[in-house]
């Protein structure tokens, strides 16, 4: 299997590689949180990280985007800021961010022909840059469990419409193992085998059991907690 940037070639023939694709995560901030009433918005923040993680095992080029910062909408998500601490949001007021030259402009320098999208609300923040991504020759997956909207209803109407103009819906979690491929590949396994702890339950606990009990390995250590209202008390 040829290497590319020190890693391990995927084949394509239709698949999403670390090679071929590039991630957007749109208006994931609070306000757009709160108007999110079809999924669980723990889970979408916890997917949303776990694809955000993704990114950065594989050296997939991510593209954050917000809305409306100060009038409305609020910062981006710290957690998703902490996976990029170098990489501010791209601004925007536009609604469809294809339609900000800023944030197709970022896309566009990636090179990549394959967008994943992920954000808040379906129907409108990521619908419509999906479709006019598809129009301008893009091929477009929804990363379906890091998005949300107003109501089921919403949510299923806009990933029909999606759908049927030729976009992919995947999950925080096939994006993961689309790119591992290959437990073979040990120059990401550690790291994959570490964000499915951390981010997938069952699947997680799972992985965790079959290296403890059934190949001996010693537990995880996961940092130790430390509240803050105790540390800040040891300062006085």
């Amino acid at each position: 299997m040829a290497l590319n940037n020190g890693r391990a070639k995927r084949s394509e023939k239709g698949l999403l590689t670390p090679d071929n694709c590039v991630v957007a995560f749109i208006d994931h901030q609070p306000q757009m949180l709160f108007g999110a009433s079809n999924f669980d918005r723990q889970s979408i923040i916890n997917n949303t990280v776990a694809l955000a993680k993704a990114t950065r095992i594989f050296q997939v080029p991510a593209v954050l985007t917000t809305v409306e910062t100060k009038s409305f909408s609020g910062n981006i998500w710290p957690q998703i800021q902490a996976v990029f601490p170098g990489q501010d949001p791209i601004e925007r007021s536009t609604m469809n961010a294809w339609d900000d030259t800023n944030f197709v402009g970022a896309i566009q320098k990636t090179g990549k022909k394959k967008i994943i999208f992920s954000g808040l609300w379906t129907e409108t923040c990521i619908a419509l840059p999906t479709i006019q991504a598809i129009h301008d020759g893009y091929d477009v997956h929804i990363a379906e469990d890091c998005c949300g909207d107003v109501s089921q209803i919403a949510h299923d109407n806009a990933m029909r419409r999606m759908v049927q103009a030729g976009a992919k819906p995947v999950m925080a979690l096939s994006v993961l193992l689309e790119w591992q491929r290959d437990w073979a590949q040990k120059d990401t396994y550690d790291a994959v085998i570490d964000l499915v702890k951390n981010h997938f339950g069952a699947y997680g606990v799972g992985c965790e059991y079959a290296y403890t009990m059934v190949h001996g390995a010693p537990a995880t250590k996961f940092p130790e907690y430390r509240p803050t209202v105790a540390a800040a008390a040891a300062h006085k």
